[in-house]
């Protein structure tokens, strides 16, 4: 019996590592968002971005260890509001990367205005490091609220820990399944931002950057669409 107990305890170790592989490096929101934030603002706002979603995967794990996965991905109301506020937030964020265009489409100046110009002076203009801070904690709260908002974590996580994980497993093994859950999705899309923005990287995209952060911002919208009439 207990040779047959760790065997078991083997395979669902391998299966929790693998599963949630396969799961993090699957292209969906939470990659498109990485790609767009390290394009846009660059290495440190991508890693960031990175330790967002890790820490947004957190939450989801939290509940489903406490016993609340469960009846929250049988509560049909809980699903539901999680549904429209991720794929209103997917929206908001693809409309938000295509707004420039937009505001030509429309015939609108992206940067001089003819009325209500503000004159930027060295009272009001902002420190360097209030940007850089107020940047930093955009970035990481984007990517927090990209995993945070998104049910198709939070059924792969109760997936996950009602299916593979037995509930025979030590509370502190699950706990330790959480910590590698999390660190994957930190890790993978660190890695992601940071070979986005390698000078070899940039050098080849320079001259279609701007398509790029297009096409991320329709598949963001995009994404949000899908989910929403999911």
């Amino acid at each position: 019996m207990p040779e047959l107990s760790n065997q078991f305890l083997s395979m669902e170790i391998i299966a929790v590592g693998i599963i949630t592989l396969l799961a993090v490096i699957s292209p969906g929101p939470d990659f498109a968002m990485v790609t767009r934030i390290a394009l846009a603002r660059g290495r440190r706002a991508g890693v960031l971005c990175a330790i967002g979603i890790g820490s947004g995967v957190s939450v989801h794990l939290t509940y489903t260890l406490i016993g609340l996965g469960v009846v929250f991905a049988s509560n049909v109301w809980v699903l539901n509001s999680l549904r429209y506020l991720g794929a209103g937030y997917l929206i908001w964020l693809g409309m938000s990367a295509l707004w420039p265009d937009i505001r030509v489409i429309f015939g609108r100046r992206r940067h001089l205005k003819n009325v209500n110009i503000r004159v930027t002076t060295m009272s009001n203009a902002p420190k360097p490091d209030q940007n850089r801070n107020n940047a930093d904690r955009h970035a990481f709260w984007t990517g927090f609220a990209c995993n945070a908002l998104n049910p198709k974590t939070m059924l792969f996580i109760v997936s996950l820990f009602s299916q593979v994980i037995s509930p025979n497993t030590p509370i502190l093994q699950e706990i330790g399944y959480g910590f590698y859950i999390a660190a994957c999705h930190m890790i993978w899309f660190a890695l992601v931002a940071i070979a986005l923005t390698l000078p070899a990287v940039q050098a080849r995209m320079a001259a279609i950057k701007t398509w790029i952060e297009r096409a991320v911002g329709l598949c963001l919208a995009g994404l949000g669409i899908k989910l929403m009439a999911s």
